[in-house]
């Protein structure tokens, strides 16, 4: 735990948070996310500070043990291959088994899984720009 940059891992976490509201907003996904999710487009769910606040909690769970497993200074294509195995294998793959027994679509797997192999990418990519 000593070689992780916690600075690096609060931007990793943030920068999840700012692909979600675009991923997720009408202008990419959040329709198509809707409709797959059987939800109406202004659907009210859990009160979103607390929506965020766990969200965040999570990032920064995910940010931690990725920067963990990554490994101070990680070359350019260490970021990104293990940034595409960790949203593609690990999270995708765990999402397609869930899927399936909630009997969810196609469509919102790929949306889902599609942010979180985005997101490790990200996560990849702050800690090897990061000095």
């Amino acid at each position: 735990m000593t070689d992780i940059n916690f600075w690096a891992v609060l931007v990793a976490a943030l920068s999840c948070f700012l692909l979600g509201g675009l991923w997720y907003s009408p202008a990419l996904f959040g329709k198509a996310w809707n409709k797959a999710a059987g939800r109406p487009p202004k659907a009210q769910g859990p009160h979103p500070a607390k929506v965020f606040a766990l969200s965040f909690v999570f990032a920064l769970l995910a940010a931690t043990a990725f920067s963990a497993w990554l490994g101070p200074h990680p070359t350019f294509q260490a970021a990104v291959t293990q940034g595409l195995f960790a949203g593609g294998c690990f999270v995708a793959a765990s999402f397609g088994i869930n899927y399936q027994f909630a009997d969810r679509g196609v469509k919102l797997w790929v949306i889902d899984a599609g942010y979180h192999t985005v997101q490790f990418l990200l996560f990849g990519t702050v800690f090897w720009m990061w000095p």
